[in-house]
């Protein structure tokens, strides 16, 4: 779901546009819809998603939004669609060791009091699993940004057929929220 929105409230907002070069990497079909990104609202853009396409399976990412979670499983349920939600209740220390062990992920957007500018961009690897426990301590934050905290992206994973370089991309900052936006990237060979 494309959201005109960057509240949106159920869908990634940041370079999803790009997940196009994940979904070439790892051979699936990749369908785009746009939706202003309203509460509640979006979900019935969803809703004729899934039923325009005839959709018998659904693989989400949510880990503990409550929010999230219970208006996707009760859209399945009653559209007869199978939902797996492999990330849920996972421990965030565990799944931010495996991500900086196996995948090459990058914080796109950060929103949240004890973030700044020099996130934006970053890796996720041993370094920022240390800082993202400091500002979990400190401020509370969901250290796999459940909360709106911040947004990722994947550039590598091992299902990948190859890797998504960054040919060009820009830090917005405004306030206390910023986001890296990437404005070329294409799918090279891994080393």
């Amino acid at each position: 779901m494309v959201s005109s929105s960057s509240e949106s409230y159920m869908f990634h907002y940041p370079n999803v546009q790009h997940t196009r070069l994940q979904a070439e990497a790892l051979g699936i079909r990749q369908v785009f819809a746009s939706t202003e990104g309203k509460k509640e609202e979006e979900l019935a853009d969803l809703r004729k998603v899934l039923i325009d396409n005839d959709v018998k399976m659904l693989v989400t990412g949510a880990t503990y939004s409550r929010y999230q979670g219970d208006r996707i499983n009760s859209m399945a349920k009653e559209l007869w669609i199978e939902h797996i939600a492999p990330l849920w209740h996972i421990d965030p220390e565990a799944e931010l060791a495996e991500l900086s062990k196996d995948f090459n992920a990058i914080i796109t957007s950060v929103s949240a009091e004890g973030f700044d500018e020099s996130f934006l961009g970053s890796q996720i690897d041993h370094g920022m699993i240390l800082k993202l426990r400091e500002l979990n301590r400190k401020y509370k934050i969901n250290m796999l940004f459940e909360g709106g905290e911040a947004e990722s992206f994947v550039l590598d994973a091992p299902l990948f057929s190859k890797r998504i370089e960054i040919k060009k991309a820009r830090k917005e900052w405004k306030g206390n929220r910023g986001m890296y936006v990437i404005e070329e990237a294409e799918l090279e060979k891994k080393a």
